[in-house]
Protein backbone atom coordinates (compact mmCIF):
# COMPACT_ATOMS: atom_id res chain seq x y z
CA UNK A 1 0.00 0.00 0.00
CA UNK A 2 1.72 3.22 -0.72
CA UNK A 3 1.70 6.18 1.52
CA UNK A 4 -0.61 9.37 0.80
CA UNK A 5 0.81 11.83 -1.94
CA UNK A 6 0.97 14.30 1.24
CA UNK A 7 2.95 12.31 3.46
CA UNK A 8 5.86 14.16 2.46
CA UNK A 9 5.06 17.35 2.84
CA UNK A 10 6.00 19.68 5.94
CA UNK A 11 4.16 23.21 7.18
CA UNK A 12 5.78 26.31 7.56
CA UNK A 13 4.51 29.22 9.46
CA UNK A 14 4.64 33.29 7.22
CA UNK A 15 3.99 36.11 7.88
CA UNK A 16 2.13 38.38 4.95
CA UNK A 17 1.69 41.79 4.56
CA UNK A 18 -0.84 43.60 2.10
CA UNK A 19 -1.36 47.45 1.37
CA UNK A 20 -4.31 46.51 4.53
CA UNK A 21 -3.76 43.50 6.45
CA UNK A 22 -1.05 41.69 8.21
CA UNK A 23 -1.67 38.05 7.32
CA UNK A 24 0.01 34.92 9.97
CA UNK A 25 -0.74 31.13 8.45
CA UNK A 26 0.99 28.00 7.37
CA UNK A 27 1.63 27.40 3.72
CA UNK A 28 2.51 23.76 2.99
CA UNK A 29 5.91 22.79 1.10
CA UNK A 30 7.80 19.68 0.24
CA UNK A 31 9.48 18.18 3.26
CA UNK A 32 12.97 18.73 1.53
CA UNK A 33 14.32 18.90 -2.52
CA UNK A 34 12.60 20.70 -5.10
CA UNK A 35 10.53 23.52 -4.33
CA UNK A 36 10.44 23.17 -0.17
CA UNK A 37 12.00 26.70 0.98
CA UNK A 38 9.26 29.17 1.33
CA UNK A 39 11.00 31.04 -1.25
CA UNK A 40 10.32 29.31 -4.21
CA UNK A 41 6.47 28.69 -3.47
CA UNK A 42 6.00 32.66 -3.30
CA UNK A 43 7.74 32.87 -6.24
CA UNK A 44 6.58 30.30 -8.63
CA UNK A 45 5.08 31.79 -11.73
CA UNK A 46 2.21 29.41 -12.56
CA UNK A 47 0.54 30.20 -8.97
CA UNK A 48 -1.55 33.53 -8.51
CA UNK A 49 -2.54 32.44 -4.97
CA UNK A 50 -0.90 31.48 -1.86
CA UNK A 51 -2.74 28.66 0.04
CA UNK A 52 -2.32 29.17 3.93
CA UNK A 53 -3.81 27.28 6.62
CA UNK A 54 -4.66 28.25 10.06
CA UNK A 55 -4.94 32.21 9.63
CA UNK A 56 -4.75 35.02 11.61
CA UNK A 57 -5.63 38.17 9.60
CA UNK A 58 -5.35 41.86 10.93
CA UNK A 59 -6.24 45.02 9.76
CA UNK A 60 -3.23 47.69 9.84
CA UNK A 61 -5.62 50.54 10.34
CA UNK A 62 -6.94 48.58 13.49
CA UNK A 63 -9.49 45.88 14.66
CA UNK A 64 -9.50 42.72 16.12
CA UNK A 65 -7.43 39.42 15.05
CA UNK A 66 -9.81 37.32 12.68
CA UNK A 67 -9.10 33.40 12.33
CA UNK A 68 -10.03 31.49 9.39
CA UNK A 69 -9.07 27.55 8.61
CA UNK A 70 -8.17 28.61 5.01
CA UNK A 71 -7.36 31.86 2.96
CA UNK A 72 -6.28 31.98 -0.54
CA UNK A 73 -4.12 35.27 -0.86
CA UNK A 74 -3.49 37.30 -4.55
CA UNK A 75 0.36 36.95 -4.93
CA UNK A 76 0.21 40.72 -7.01
CA UNK A 77 -1.01 41.72 -3.16
CA UNK A 78 1.18 40.81 -1.08
CA UNK A 79 4.33 43.27 0.33
CA UNK A 80 6.02 42.00 2.75
CA UNK A 81 6.67 38.11 3.26
CA UNK A 82 8.94 36.06 5.50
CA UNK A 83 8.77 33.14 7.67
CA UNK A 84 7.74 33.17 11.07
CA UNK A 85 10.83 32.24 13.54
CA UNK A 86 9.95 29.39 15.80
CA UNK A 87 13.67 29.48 17.55
CA UNK A 88 13.89 29.93 21.23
Amino acid sequence: MSQPQYADRRRERVFLETDRHQITGDVTLPADGYQSRFSDAINRPDLAFLPLTDVEIVALDGGEKTRRDFVAVGKAHIRLAHPVDSGP
